[in-house]
């Protein structure tokens, strides 16, 4: 038809969300994850592209959306992402394209990273591994029984810094493996604890869900650190931003601290004569928590829902800008 929609698709959109969308619009998918190398377009690249379309809908996952393609004609803006921080939401506003946005649909996958650090750090798992490959297994004159003995986590309390979506996603799974959870967010009423330090002192895990603002930049610092229990696990599956890496790599190098599993890092490397790459404590991965099929049909479903809405006349679920719809 004529008048039918046309939506050009940069972010990964599968399963559901994706036959949801179809149904209501013709769909221009090009992923920029499928592209090597990677491709990310700016304002001006997406302006050109949805000139060339003809499109009313765009959908993104990391392309920056800001400048001329806001003077697109554009009906709606779907960021799949929790925080829609690569799309420029004043300019939006201003120019009357509602926002959405696809709160919690990494949730699952993260906490189960989560858990995975959790396990790879408190069992050895990383090293273990290595010295299989290597043909270490009775390495130094020692049964790797005698050197990868550890605790249980059945038992053990891990407090969760942070019970938005992920944390409570990862609350659940550490009761599920027989751990006493705890819990810190002044912003919710189930958290356990209204002091963080308070909290630490009980903690032989400690897993950071906290998002980054002002108020949490840098909340996990050297005196954070010290008041773990001795031999204490840190996790961070969320951001660098939320503690001070100096501080965590002193209190791992003291031995004051058990370990560590990171996902995130800031600028999204950490140089390889970082003191912490030598430690093998610790398990480093590459920001890959929410890299799931599955957080992407969750984003497809919650993004493409809203575009149908917006497309009926009706207010979608997950907007960023409400306001304009009382123009």
């Amino acid at each position: 038809m004529a008048d039918r929609p046309k939506a050009y698709v940069t972010a990964p959109f599968r399963g559901e969300g994706l036959e949801t969308l179809r149904a209501v619009a013709e769909v221009v998918h090009d992923p920029w994850i499928d592209h090597v190398p990677l491709r990310l377009l700016d304002g001006e690249q997406l302006a050109a592209k949805v000139r060339e379309l003809r499109a009313d809908i765009l959908v993104v996952e990391s392309d920056l959306v800001r400048g001329p393609v806001l003077e697109c004609g554009l009906r709606v803006i779907g960021s799949c992402r929790g925080d829609p921080n690569n799309v420029d939401v004043a300019g939006a506003t201003a120019a009357g394209i509602p926002v959405l946005h696809a709160p919690g649909r990494n949730a699952d996958a993260v906490a189960e990273m989560t858990l995975a650090l959790a396990f790879a750090v408190d069992r050895f798992v990383v090293p273990a591994d290595a010295d299989v490959r290597a043909g270490r297994v009775f390495a130094e004159g020692r049964i790797p029984y005698q050197r990868y003995r550890a605790w249980q986590l059945a038992g053990r309390t891990v407090g969760i810094v942070g019970l938005g979506a992920v944390g409570r996603a990862a609350r659940w799974r550490f009761e599920g493996i027989g751990m006493r959870v705890l819990a810190y967010d002044p912003y919710n009423p189930e958290a356990t604890h209204s002091s963080l330090d308070g909290m630490l002192a009980e903690c032989d895990v400690v897993s950071m869900h906290a998002v980054v603002t002002p108020e949490t930049t840098g909340m996990m610092g050297a005196a954070q650190f010290a008041r773990m229990r001795p031999g204490a696990i840190y996790l961070n599956t969320a951001r660098a931003a939320l503690h001070d890496l100096d501080a965590l790599t002193d209190a791992l190098a003291s031995g004051h601290l058990g370990g560590a599993g990171l996902d995130h890092f800031q600028g999204e490397q950490l140089p390889v004569d970082h003191p912490l790459c030598a430690m093998r404590n610790v398990v480093l991965t590459p920001h890959i928590g929410g890299a799931t099929y599955d957080t992407e049909a969750n984003h497809s479903k919650l993004i493409a829902d809203d575009i149908a809405r917006v497309l009926r006349g009706e207010r979608p679920v997950h907007c960023v800008n409400p306001e304009v719809f009382g123009r």
